[in-house]
C-alpha cells in the first residue's frame, strides 16, 4: 500500500454505511488519489469492490488483519 494513501476506518459500520462513506470520501479525492479502507462488516467483502468497480475506480484486496478486511482504492476518472 502506498504510504501517501489516506486511511478511511469503517469498522464497526453495517451495510449499508460503510459503502455510503466510501463514497463520500472518494467524491473529495483528485483522480489517482489512493485511499486505504479499513472494514469488519462481513458484506464489505463483497460491496466495496461492486461499488468500486461500479463506480470506476480500482480496488486491491490486502491482507486482512485479524477480522479487518483491507482494500487500497484508487479514484477513478468517473464523477
Amino acid at each position: 500500500m502506498s504510504n501517501d494513501a489516506k486511511i478511511l476506518d469503517l469498522t464497526g459500520y453495517c451495510c449499508p454505511i460503510p459503502v455510503i462513506r466510501l463514497e463520500a470520501a472518494l467524491r473529495t479525492l483528485p483522480e489517482g488519489a489512493q485511499l486505504a479502507v479499513f472494514a469488519d462488516d462481513p458484506v464489505a467483502v463483497i460491496d466495496i469492490p461492486l461499488a468500486c468497480r461500479e463506480g470506476g475506480h480500482g480496488c486491491e484486496r490486502q491482507p486482512d488483519k485479524g477480522d479487518i478486511c483491507v482494500f487500497q482504492v484508487t479514484r477513478g476518472g468517473k464523477a
